[in-house]
C-alpha cells in the first residue's frame, strides 16, 4: 500500500470511529507496523478540535475539545497497544520459536529478525521491553519475542506501559501542537511519502544486489 494511501486510510479511520480506531489501530502496532506516529499525532489533533466534524466520541458521550479529548485519546492508545502488546506475547509464549520460524513472514519476523530480537533481549535484559517500546519501528517487534524469552506477563506488563503512555502522550501532544495547522502539515507530509518511497526502492536495490552476491559466492564456492 502507497504510504499515502496508508496515511488517508489512517485519518480517515480515526476521523470516522474516533476512539475506536485508534484503540485498534494501536492494538495492531504492538505486533504489526501499523502507523502509530501518525495514529496518535491525527489523534491528537482531533482532541485539539482542529475538524469541526470530527469529535472524541466514547459510548455515546461527546468529549468537548480540550484536556478530556486528549486524555480520552491517549487512554485508549495506550489500552490498545497494551492489548496488542498480550497477543503478541502469547503468541510467543505459546507458538514459540518453532512456530515463528515457520510462520514469522507473516508478521515480519524473519529468523534474521528473530536472531536480532534475541541478541537485543539478551543485550538489554528485561529493559528491552521498555527500551523498544518508545524506539520506532523496533516497538512492533518487541511483544512476540518477549513471550518467546518467556518474559513473565506481570513484569512484561509493568515494562510495556510506561513505554507505550509515554509514546501516546508525545505523539498526541504534537498532534494537538499543530492543531489547526494539520492540513498544512498533511500537505507537506506528502514529501515524506516520497521521501519513504525513495528509501523503500533504494533498499530494495540494496537487497537484490546482497543477494546476487550471495548466490554468486554460493556458485563459486561449489565449483
Amino acid at each position: 500500500m502507497p504510504v499515502a494511501s496508508l496515511t488517508s486510510s489512517v485519518t480517515s479511520a480515526i476521523g470516522n470511529h474516533g476512539l475506536y480506531a485508534v484503540f485498534v489501530l494501536m492494538a495492531i502496532d504492538a505486533v504489526f507496523p501499523a502507523a502509530s506516529e501518525l495514529v496518535m499525532l491525527y489523534a491528537g489533533a482531533v482532541a485539539s478540535g482542529a475538524f469541526a466534524s470530527q469529535h472524541v466520541v466514547l459510548f455515546g458521550h461527546t468529549f468537548a475539545p480540550g484536556l478530556a479529548a486528549y486524555l480520552a485519546m491517549v487512554l485508549a492508545g495506550t489500552l490498545g497497544y497494551l492489548v496488542g502488546s498480550w497477543t503478541g506475547w502469547v503468541i510467543g509464549v505459546y507458538g514459540g520459536r518453532p512456530f515463528l520460524e515457520r510462520r514469522g513472514k507473516w508478521l515480519h519476523l524473519t529468523p534474521e529478525n528473530l536472531d536480532k530480537a534475541d541478541r537485543w533481549f539478551e543485550r538489554h535484559g528485561d529493559r528491552a521491553v521498555l527500551f523498544g517500546r518508545v524506539t520506532p519501528v523496533v516497538r512492533s517487534f518487541v511483544s512476540i519475542p518477549a513471550g518467546v524469552a518467556r518474559m513473565g506477563l506481570r513484569q512484561y506488563t509493568l515494562l510495556t506501559v510506561p513505554g507505550a503512555l509515554a509514546w501516546c502522550l508525545a505523539f498526541a501532544g504534537a498532534g494537538w501542537a499543530l492543531g489547526a495547522s494539520w492540513d498544512s502539515f498533511h500537505k507537506d507530509f506528502r514529501f515524506v511519502d516520497y521521501a519513504v518511497a525513495l528509501g523503500v526502492a533504494v533498499l530494495l536495490v540494496l537487497l537484490f544486489a546482497r543477494w546476487r552476491k550471495r548466490r554468486s559466492t554460493t556458485i563459486e564456492s561449489r565449483v
